[in-house]
């Protein structure tokens, strides 16, 4: 996916997890409240299945400040829905920036819980064509090669727009706080092998305590949530 395990074309490397309650056996819904493990371990729930505004915004607190992305349907209708459903239920609350590489992107999408990485690795989506391009403070979808997007998803740090020829297609934009995300904690650098960041298998297999031990000043998402919508 950029890659998950992907892009080892053009972002050889590494993947990364993180907890929150998700330890506790729950994360923080949409509107406060629990949604459970088990519900995040079923993707093809009806959870996952509600249409996306034609537009919305999505507000990122994270360790290193706020930033917000507009989301446009009609740039990547599927990526545009797989991404409102994911925030709604709180999937990416307490997940990490764990490849952010200087110039190029910062990729996220990994879960704390191993069981909910792995419900999730084969729930993969068909490709949107590219109608934006990758240029600085965009968000797209990662991926492994044709029609297998899932979760992952990065942040262009700089125009990189020659990953538009390879299918990568942007679903919205940070429209503030971009200074937050230039801080996003880049001093592991590239992933294992090629470099001394996160090894993808382990984040896998371990998940957060992986992380905590060997990577612990990887930057958080405290919480990810939809703060306005339109053409619902």
């Amino acid at each position: 996916m950029i890659t998950d395990r992907s892009i080892l074309r053009f972002i050889p490397g590494a993947f990364a997890l993180v907890t929150l309650g998700a330890c506790a056996g729950a994360t923080v819904g949409p509107s406060g409240g629990p949604v459970p493990i088990a519900t995040l371990m079923e993707p093809a729930s009806a959870e996952f299945s509600h249409p996306a505004p034609e537009r919305f915004e999505v507000l990122f607190e994270t360790s290193q400040g706020e930033f917000v992305v507009e989301v446009h349907r009609e740039w990547a209708p599927l990526g545009a829905e797989r991404f409102y459903n994911l925030v709604r239920t709180g999937y990416y609350d307490g997940l990490r920036f764990f490849r952010v590489i200087p110039g190029f992107v910062a990729q996220f999408g990994i879960h704390a819980e191993p069981g909910v990485t792995e419900a999730w690795r084969s729930f993969r989506f068909p490709d949107d064509p590219v109608v934006q391009p990758n240029r600085r403070g965009t968000l797209t979808f990662a991926t492994a090669g044709p029609n297998s997007r899932t979760v992952q998803l990065f942040l262009n740090l700089a125009n990189n727009v020659h990953l538009d020829a390879s299918g990568f297609a942007p679903i919205g934009e940070v429209i503030s706080g971009m200074d937050a995300v230039e801080r996003l904690y880049a001093g592991y650098g590239e992933g294992a092998p090629r470099g001394q960041g996160p090894d993808q298998g382990r984040l896998q297999a371990e998940g957060e305590d992986y992380l905590s031990s060997d990577f612990p000043q990887l930057s958080r998402i405290l919480s990810a949530r939809v703060v306005s919508a339109a053409g619902l």
